[in-house]
């Protein structure tokens, strides 16, 4: 019987197994496990960006900058006090009736609802009627804090969109506010 057959097989089969054992060896770390993949970030949604959108449009509003109050130099030094917890001031805004405040809500909440139609690609008349909304609150309710929120959406639509709705200035200061 003719084992040079035999033989040139048996030699194959062990040339493949080393193949194989030294892929496996060089790809798997210390433990002898192989590496999972890392994980991609996960891609925003149009959602995540609303949600986005809404927390920040609806925070409560600060200041810019804390206002500068100045010592008397004729006051004594007192010696060092440990640091207290001191809450940064809050603007003040016109207090509004039951019903008005109900009415600004509402009028709010549809222009927040309405933006996130405007920031869709197909929707047609995009901000149009967020702004009505926010200038009917700006108009009624000047010095509220729902008309702030209001300008505070209003500076949020992207710059190009300004001259197409005619956006004013005054429409989107919101003073040392943030």
């Amino acid at each position: 019987m003719n084992t040079f057959w035999l033989k040139l097989a048996g030699g194959a089969v062990l040339v493949v197994g080393a193949i194989v054992l030294i892929g496996v060896l060089a790809s798997s770390d210390k433990s002898g496990r192989t590496p999972e993949p890392r994980p991609e970030p996960k891609q925003k949604t149009i959602y995540d960006q609303w949600d986005e959108d809404e927390k920040r449009l609806k925070a409560e509003p600060q200041l810019k900058e804390p206002p500068v109050t100045q010592v008397p130099p004729s006051k004594p030094v007192q010696p060092l006090q440990p640091p207290t917890q001191v809450e940064p001031p809050k603007p003040q805004f016109e207090k509004l009736g039951m019903e008005d405040e109900i009415q600004a809500q509402r009028l709010l909440n549809y222009a927040v609802q309405e933006r996130k139609m405007g920031r869709l690609p197909a929707v047609k008349l995009g901000y149009k009627k967020m702004l009505e909304h926010c200038r009917q609150i700006i108009q009624r309710w000047p010095e509220s804090e729902y008309a702030f929120k209001a300008k505070r959406l209003i500076a949020d639509i992207p710059e190009r969109y300004h001259k197409m709705y005619n956006i004013a200035p005054e429409e989107v200061d919101l003073g040392n506010l943030k």
